[in-house]
């Protein structure tokens, strides 16, 4: 019986250890990346009578149940929270696409004095960190009258510096001689961004559109810091609540942080063919 030939991108065969070794590489990656997610997921299924800390331990549950996620929802207000942390997230995906690809594309694509300072104070702005800047944030949106509102959540986050370097790095990948066709035929640069330039980075959008929602579906600290009503509380501050009241009951927790994580899963299961395809965004489609 013969196995069949395995070879690399450039035709050569490849030996059977170095392919048992990347295979094995691949599994310990898996499971140190995954791993912890599938605990967390069949704690949320466990029973009050089952032992999560039995040795050795066991994974899979042996009575499993949704319980536990009834609890979540009867213990803290989950459902509004998620909802907040929803509007949130989805306002900072629709101005972060928005911003970032109308900046990415001035970066890119136009001619004006100072363009490369402008790129140059994009990059030095996601060298500070969050941390340096959280306090000049908090006063101007006390300022502002913002506190305690989702829209004093989602204003300093709207335009992110690395989506906008994403979407210049994408537009500098354009052929520069289609724009130019497109010019010398009477397009101006609304038109060139919107009906050349733009539907072919599509990729590095939903890139861009994933990058913003988890950014701000997981935000702890800036939430923590400018909310203070628990009607305006986001989910990640809502969970860290259950986790100190109810820090015994570990399915409680694992059940809560299902919840959150799982619309993550969603979204990137919804939007993974272009994510990967917007590594080498740019091509001229035919």
């Amino acid at each position: 019986m013969s196995f069949p030939r395995i070879t690399d991108a450039e035709g050569r065969r490849i030996p059977a250890w170095q392919l048992a070794l990347r295979y094995t590489l691949l599994l310990v990656v898996l499971a140190l990346t995954v791993g912890p997610f599938l605990w967390q997921l069949s704690t949320s299924l466990k029973g009050p009578h089952e032992d999560i800390f039995s040795s050795p331990p066991k994974f899979f549950p042996s009575h499993p149940t949704l319980d536990n996620y009834t609890r979540v929802a009867d213990t803290i207000p989950v459902w509004d929270y998620a909802l907040n942390s929803l509007k949130v997230a989805t306002a900072n995906v629709v101005t972060n696409c928005v911003g970032a690809a109308l900046a990415g594309y001035a970066l890119a694509r136009m001619r004006y004095r100072g363009r490369k300072a402008a790129t140059l104070a994009f990059i030095l702005a996601m060298l500070v960190p969050v941390e340096g800047i959280i306090i000049a944030q908090f006063t101007t949106m006390r300022d502002l009258g913002l506190n305690n509102t989702l829209i004093g959540v989602l204003l300093p986050g709207s335009i992110g510096a690395m989506n906008v370097l994403l979407m210049r790095n994408a537009f500098l990948h354009l052929p520069q001689e289609v724009e130019e066709a497109a010019f010398v035929d009477g397009a101006n640069a609304w038109q060139r961004f919107l009906r050349i330039a733009l539907p072919s980075v599509r990729g590095t959008l939903a890139v861009v559109a994933i990058f913003a929602f988890m950014g701000a579906w997981d935000d702890f600290l800036w939430p923590l810091i400018v909310l203070s009503d628990p009607e305006n509380f986001t989910l990640t501050i809502g969970l860290n609540y259950l986790h100190g009241t109810f820090a015994n009951d570990e399915r409680l927790v694992a059940a809560g942080t299902i919840i959150a994580v799982l619309p993550l899963i969603v979204l990137f299961a919804c939007l993974q063919r272009f994510f990967f395809r917007g590594v080498g965004e740019g091509a001229v489609k035919g």
